[in-house]
């Protein structure tokens, strides 16, 4: 059997392609819901300069740190077809060098880490959007609701939603990229932002000095998804969809920037009020419910793939003994899935 699945995704096909889109970019793809807005602060005055750093820095970190090291690079390395940190780990290990042990635990806690705090990040800056329409909408219940279904729903696989995940990212990659096009059209000087200037000037004349730089990283948090979800999805299939999606999230960012200039001298919270986002500002208002929709079911998704992350993680450590002998449930016949009930409660308390 798995022998067969392995031989299944190692191939380039339609199906690989759509099971990567949903398995392994929910993360790294619904990041445009909060960097901007992380980046300009809803106080400052907007200035083109730091939109323009911003989306250099944007440009540089996606092709840079994803494209060239984890698509380029960390693929080609893998341990009998699976990736992950624990993976690197275990062929590295045979070198003898003792303390590779470290950045090893360091890697894998810092990816535990991200499956807590992407959840309730990526959920709640998607609901946030409700805001706009009712402002006194108290959006944390909706948020906190929307969490507990989805760890309870964890102890039955990942089989049902996973053929509903495929579909719906293609629908998330394609609305993110149409919507950059359109705010893009009007101002093709935001392409500027490719230049590695910006991105320089931008440390030297944000508010936030060097902190900008924590903003801007949250545009490839999940990268490491893509590596160790590579057991599942196969490296070609991975490689391949990657065109698409950076492509639609370099329009989105853009897209927002083109947006921001329009509007240079006021502050998002003129723009739209205490809850303003531009991932939210560039839509057209009747368009806003279903963006607001379709946000918060890849946010969702976003935050399965790194549930699942997770457990394939505890799964790895538990084999190298860096983690205690914990209960592993298999819900579903498919290859790689594994459900384990304390690391899923423990990430939903967290």
């Amino acid at each position: 059997m798995s022998a067969h699945n392995h031989q299944l995704h190692s191939k380039l096909t339609i199906g690989g392609l759509l099971i990567t889109l949903g398995i392994i970019y929910g993360d790294i793809g619904t990041s445009p819901l909060y960097v901007m807005k992380a980046i300009i602060g809803l106080h400052h005055i907007i200035n083109p300069d730091i939109i323009l750093g911003g989306l250099s820095c944007i440009f540089w970190t996606l092709t840079l740190q994803t494209t060239l090291k984890y698509v380029i690079i960390t693929l080609s390395a893998d341990n009998h077809g699976e990736g992950g940190i624990f993976a690197l780990y275990a062929l590295v290990k045979r070198t003898k060098i003792k303390w590779l042990i470290v950045p090893a635990i360091v890697g894998g806690s810092a990816l535990l880490a991200d499956g807590i705090i992407t959840p309730p990040i990526s959920v709640s800056s998607a609901v946030e959007g409700i805001r706009t329409f009712y402002p006194s909408i108290n959006t944390v219940p909706i948020v906190i609701a929307i969490l507990v279904i989805l760890f309870t729903i964890q102890q039955f696989g990942t089989k049902l939603v996973g053929k509903f995940f495929a579909p719906m990212m293609l629908v998330w990659f394609s609305m993110l990229g149409i919507l950059g096009i359109i705010q893009i059209g009007g101002n093709l000087s935001v392409f500027r932002a490719i230049n590695p200037y910006y991105a320089y000037e931008l440390l030297r004349i944000h508010p936030d000095g060097f902190y900008v730089l924590g903003f801007v990283f949250l545009c490839t948090t999940g990268a490491e998804a893509l590596y160790s979800d590579m057991g599942h999805c196969g490296r070609k299939n991975i490689r391949i969809s990657w065109i698409f999606v950076k492509a639609t999230l370099v329009l989105n960012y853009f897209g927002q920037g083109a947006y921001l200039i329009k509007h240079q001298g006021d502050t998002l919270f003129r723009l739209g009020g205490k809850n303003a986002n531009p991932f939210y500002l560039v839509m057209e208002s009747w368009f806003q419910p279903i963006g607001i929709v379709i946000a918060t079911m890849a946010a969702v998704i976003a935050s399965q793939a790194l549930i699942s992350g997770s457990f394939t993680l505890i799964n790895e450590a538990m084999r190298l003994s860096f983690w205690p002998k914990v209960k592993i449930k298999y819900p579903t016949d498919l290859k790689g899935q594994l459900y384990i009930p304390s690391i899923n409660w423990i990430l939903l308390l967290g």
